[in-house]
């Protein structure tokens, strides 16, 4: 397609019905673990297929639980991702690798009935490695939201777990491990809406067996290996001129941060706004980045997988004070922002000037992040950024709409704004359709909005 043909596929795709209700998006690994507020497959399949052809480059610099990334391997394309978010990383290597569907239950029921022995015959062992398993501050966390028997059959399992050679293999377990703590319903913390980003503790709840949980998901997540249909992901292992970083060595050879090469597609652990890629290398942007003032917390939920890892509750709140939308005083100071974003914030201001000086940063940090999209992009190609707006103190920030303005600052083509209203109950919403009494984050997440750019 030339520029004008692009233009033309794109406006056409933002007018499109982007909604997708009655249609299934949990085919291949996308069901593998809850995330919350993903799209559905269906949107980005949609876009890419659209927006660009075989062998090209597809970059999700927000890659959340790899769902973009998933889509374009599958499609036939090359896939590049970047997030700083240990959890997401895995899910989404996870869903990416080349697995074995014999080999991975074999394991996964080795591991299991490994763990149950551990637990049966040599629990005196566990009790020993939990008590020094967890630095002060974790530990409280530990044993503030985990049973003592859930403590040690997690234990267990991420132990036997850890033994695996295979990385891969070890890679899918994980995910399955963590599904059994972040769980749409029950898990085996005493946390609800965990799922949701939302944890609060029930005293009453009864854990479920973790032992129990992990076959379950286990089961689940390898059927889904062996299941045919067109929508199954492709698990194709490129030739070496094919491979995705092979396109950019000096990105691989100079790169800092951590990179894990899978197939058609790479992840990195990379801000959105320093990936790290050539310039004009990426030939089609599909992203979405989180709701403006924390409103999703990713961390609150996903810090309770990540202490079973050997990550410690400090290192993780550092972490999430560098996260997109986080709701931080701290940071550089944006003064430079389009007239729709200053409108905005003068109006919040009027109502609560820590909550303006927070959305000031989301405003200012996506200005870095679209910045570098347009940076990598090769020209007259499109960067599609889905996002939803939030209602802070009463005032809607028009998200979608300072998006825009941002993007048409740093010198992207506004090609237009599609809208799409949610399925939340198979998004991982907060909250549900028909609820009486409905909370505020409850109320701002009815529709999405699909901002098409395309750089000149």
């Amino acid at each position: 397609m030339n520029v004008s043909e692009r233009l033309e596929a794109l406006g056409a795709a933002l007018r499109a019905d982007l909604d997708f209700h009655g249609t299934s998006g949990g085919y291949g690994s996308h069901s593998w673990h809850p995330f919350p507020a993903k799209f559905p497959p269906q949107l980005p399949e949609f876009l890419i297929n659209r927006l660009s052809e075989a062998g090209e480059i597809v970059l999700d610099p927000m890659l959340g639980s790899g769902t973009t990334l998933v889509e374009a391997v599958r499609l036939g394309r090359r896939a590049v991702g970047c997030d700083i978010d240990p959890l997401a990383r895995l899910i989404a290597e996870a869903k990416l690798t080349p697995i074995d569907p014999v080999a991975a239950l074999e394991a996964g029921r080795g591991v299991l009935n490994a763990a149950r022995n551990d637990y049966w015959d040599e629990i005196d062992v566990l009790e020993r490695d939990l008590e020094g398993r967890f630095d002060a501050k974790t530990r409280d966390f530990v044993d503030y939201w985990f049973t003592p028997k859930s403590q040690l059959e997690l234990l267990a399992l991420t132990r036997r777990i850890d033994t695996l050679d295979d990385q891969h293999i070890r890679r899918f377990l994980r995910v399955a491990f963590s599904s059994t703590i972040i769980a749409k319903s029950g898990g085996v913390s005493l946390a609800r809406d965990l799922a949701h980003t939302r944890p609060h503790r029930d005293n009453a709840k009864k854990p479920d067996s973790a032992f129990v949980e992990f076959s379950k998901r286990l089961e689940r997540n390898v059927e889904t290996l062996t299941k045919d249909g067109s929508r199954a992901p492709l698990y194709n292992s490129p030739s070496a001129e094919q491979s995705t970083l092979a396109l950019f060595p000096r990105y691989l050879k100079e790169s800092q941060a951590p990179i894990d090469e899978i197939g058609n597609a790479s992840v990195r652990a990379a801000r959105a706004d320093n990936t790290g890629l050539p310039s004009d290398s990426v030939d089609l942007v599909v992203t979405s980045p989180p709701y403006a003032n924390n409103a999703i917390d990713y961390m609150r939920a996903h810090k309770f997988s990540l202490v079973w890892f050997g990550w410690k509750i400090k290192e993780l709140a550092q972490l999430r004070s560098r996260y997109l939308g986080h709701e931080s005083m701290r940071g550089p100071e944006y003064a430079d922002l389009p007239e729709q974003c200053e409108r905005t914030l003068a109006k919040l201001a009027e109502h609560d000037a820590r909550k303006a000086m927070v959305l000031r940063r989301y405003f200012g940090e996506m200005s870095a992040v679209l910045e570098e999209m347009r940076r990598v992009l090769k020209n007259g190609r499109a960067a599609v950024v889905v996002v939803g707006t939030s209602v802070l103190r009463g005032v809607d920030v028009e998200t979608h709409r300072g998006i825009a303005s941002i993007g048409e600052s740093v010198g992207f083509d506004l090609v237009g704004i599609g809208v799409r209203r949610l399925d939340r109950d198979r998004r991982m919403m907060p909250a549900r359709w028909g609820r009486q009494n409905q909370s505020q984050i409850e109320k701002r997440m009815h529709e999405e909005y699909v901002v098409g750019m395309v750089k000149s």
